[in-house]
């Protein structure tokens, strides 16, 4: 795998807890960016969904309680992209994580199977 990813998780996340460790044991560079406090844009957001090659709503953080709060799974289907992108950008914590971002990929959340095959 490349050196030099960015890695956009939430610090107190167990799921990227557990990411960051996999990171560090298979010796991977990475440059780490706090999702709420710098949250992505949405430019930013729209790359790395065309890039992760998955739907917009898979950028979610479906489990989350700002998503729950919000009532999004009932108003996200009614939303254009634009609207979707602009909700992501404002809150990082809207945000699916972790997300792991290099030259060529994007993975969205952490399945180790999936993290391995990114060589």
């Amino acid at each position: 795998m490349e050196a030099n990813c960015l890695f956009l998780c939430y610090p107190a996340c167990s799921t990227c807890k557990k990411a960051r460790q996999w990171l560090m044991e298979n010796q991977i560079s990475y440059e780490e960016r706090n999702i709420k406090e710098a949250k992505p844009s949405a430019a930013e957001l729209k790359a790395w969904q065309a890039k992760a090659g998955v739907p917009l709503r898979k950028l979610f953080n479906t489990s989350g309680i700002l998503y729950k709060s919000l009532a999004l799974k009932d108003k996200l289907p009614g939303m254009s992209e634009e609207e979707q992108l602009t909700l992501l950008a404002s809150d990082g914590m809207l945000v699916k994580r972790p997300l792991l971002i290099t030259g060529n990929r994007v993975l969205v959340g952490f399945k180790e199977a999936e993290w391995k095959t990114m060589g």
